[in-house]
């Protein structure tokens, strides 16, 4: 594995100190702080399956987003949000060092994987992110981001039915994400026009 004490450390200083640290009376007043009802994963997938406006959608699609976001360990956040920062600045590797930690520590934590998946994506390591991809979707089969990556992977790699496939796939689960709903509309007329 790739060193990473010397990046973490510079990421540290660069995100603050304050989000490595909580003061423990702002962490007791919440959690003594009633907790609000809120909607389970599966009711949110259900009200993004049945919305009907593109907004709303993304509102939903965006609080699903946070949830696979919240790891449940300080740890493991922090990893995550060095590995965001090592991404916006195109550090690809540094981001994998992070990730790799991320996904050792915690195998079960589907964003890890996605986030990793999306790595080497970027760094066109179209396999590799396939293989994440993969076991990201058997931990949360409706991951829409995850089917989505796939799509677009296997529409680059010139594999036009198994991309439809794919953003069919997306569509099952977010209706109303716009670019799939295009992309299914391209690849749709593609093959239609080879079988002439």
């Amino acid at each position: 594995m790739r060193n990473v004490l010397p990046c973490a450390v510079a990421l540290l200083l660069s995100l603050g100190i304050a989000h490595a640290a909580e003061p423990l009376n702002e962490t007791a007043a919440r959690q003594s702080e009633p907790a609000a009802a809120k909607p389970s994963l599966d009711d949110l997938f259900h009200d993004l399956k049945r919305s009907g406006n593109e907004a709303a959608a993304a509102r939903i699609a965006e609080r699903i987003q946070r949830e696979w976001t919240s790891s449940g360990s300080r740890s493991i956040d922090l990893l995550m949000q060095w590995a965001a920062v090592a991404m916006q600045a195109r550090k690809f590797d540094t981001a994998l060092d992070f990730l790799d930690q991320v996904v050792t520590l915690s195998p079960d934590y589907v964003e890890g994987w996605n986030r990793r998946a999306t790595v080497h994506f970027l760094m066109d390591n179209y396999a590799l992110s396939m293989s994440d991809i993969d076991r990201t979707l058997r931990l949360e089969p409706r991951h829409f981001g995850a089917l989505a990556g796939m799509a677009q992977i296997l529409q680059r790699s010139g594999r036009k039915e198994p991309a439809l496939k794919a953003y069919e796939r997306v569509l099952d689960v977010y209706p109303m994400m716009r670019n799939a709903q295009e992309q299914v509309g391209t690849l749709a007329d593609e093959l239609a026009g080879e079988g002439i």
